[in-house]
């Protein structure tokens, strides 16, 4: 049994055949999927958050107006990019954003990625310390955001205070007991993978990460999970870890399947370079009739050992359409695979 979401990356453009052409559009819509999905059956509601880009960016109003109209569904991002995040204000707004829920969040979180502008964390009052790289920077927001998450009291209150206080130090509010369990790390290499496993953190591994033997990219993410599985198991967590990846998947049902993703040409991995030093291998996407499709991914490594898989969708074709993209996989695939 596997747990099947969505991730958006929640685009819009306002370009003839986009079916999400403001921000408004991205946002009610990925709302109206949620509540599709969920009655679909699937899992998980997912969202990218990307910052100066015509996409998603500020997560906790969308997961709270998402948690509001479902009931049993996971809402998560995948992921938050940490170096643009003050993490006692992130918080206050996962706290509030869970306890609407009734505790259904999955947050993602990462130390960011390749953007749309040049050092855009800085725009948002943010900067290295001496001697860190930005991406030390955002690992140090996270593990400074984990530590609010559980709750200690971090303030003196003031002697004179408008309202009564509790005694001893005091702690951000709203305060979501669990919410510290239901963090994930975005890792894009197997070193980040053990380090996120040590912080105590789920982990999330995407379509993309580092080149690190040259071998097929779902091989490659596959040693990732067991790697960060081998150190959460040597910290001496008491809790069973979760691992989601993340897949494009359409099973070819009709003719609007097949004139969108039946003519091939995403069915082996890219390798590439994210930066100077750093190589970088894409995995493949999945199209093809159901039958077929259980085929190649039951050859997929990675996807069998992870608890939870993701499927992105493409959200500017409309929730129609992506929740027939849900329905296609929870339906003719999944059982397939043993996953429902």
């Amino acid at each position: 049994m596997k747990k099947i979401g969505f991730l958006s990356f929640g685009h819009w453009t306002p370009a003839p055949g986009s079916g999400t052409r403001s921000a408004a559009d991205a946002l009610l819509q990925s709302i109206d999927l949620a509540m599709a999905a969920e009655e679909l059956g699937a899992d998980g509601a997912y969202v990218r958050v990307h910052h100066f880009a015509r996409q998603l960016a500020s997560p906790f109003p969308l997961l709270a107006a998402m948690a509001a109209k479902t009931r049993r569904i996971e809402l998560g991002t995948a992921v938050i990019d940490m170096r643009y995040e003050n993490p006692l204000s992130m918080a206050e707004d996962a706290g509030a954003a869970d306890l609407i829920s009734g505790g259904r969040l999955q947050l993602g979180l990462s130390r960011g990625s390749p953007e749309q502008v040049i050092d855009g964390w800085r725009h948002f009052g943010h900067a290295p310390a001496e001697g860190e790289t930005d991406a030390d920077m955002g690992r140090r927001h996270a593990l400074a955001f984990l530590e609010v998450l559980g709750g200690q009291g971090i303030a003196r209150p003031n002697p004179r205070p408008m309202f009564p206080n509790p005694p001893g130090l005091l702690r951000l509010e709203p305060h979501s007991e669990g919410l510290r369990e239901r963090i994930w790390w975005g890792s894009g290499s197997n070193a980040t993978a053990a380090w996120a496993a040590r912080q105590g953190m789920n982990l999330q591994s995407s379509t993309l990460k580092d080149d690190e033997s040259g071998e097929p990219f779902h091989i490659q993410q596959a040693a990732q999970i067991r790697a960060y599985r081998a150190a959460w198991q040597e910290a001496g967590h008491a809790r069973a870890p979760r691992v989601s990846v993340s897949r494009s998947i359409f099973p070819l049902l009709d003719d609007r399947d097949r004139a969108y993703f039946g003519s091939g040409g995403k069915e082996r991995d890219q390798v590439g370079f994210l930066d100077e030093k750093t190589r970088a291998i894409f995995g493949r996407g999945y199209a093809a009739e159901p039958e077929a499709l259980a085929a190649q991914l039951r050859a997929d490594e990675a996807i069998a050992e992870a608890d939870t898989l993701l499927l992105t969708i493409p959200n500017q074709l409309g929730v129609a359409y992506c929740a027939h993209v849900i329905e296609g996989v929870l339906k003719h695939v999944a059982p397939a695979l043993g996953w429902r």
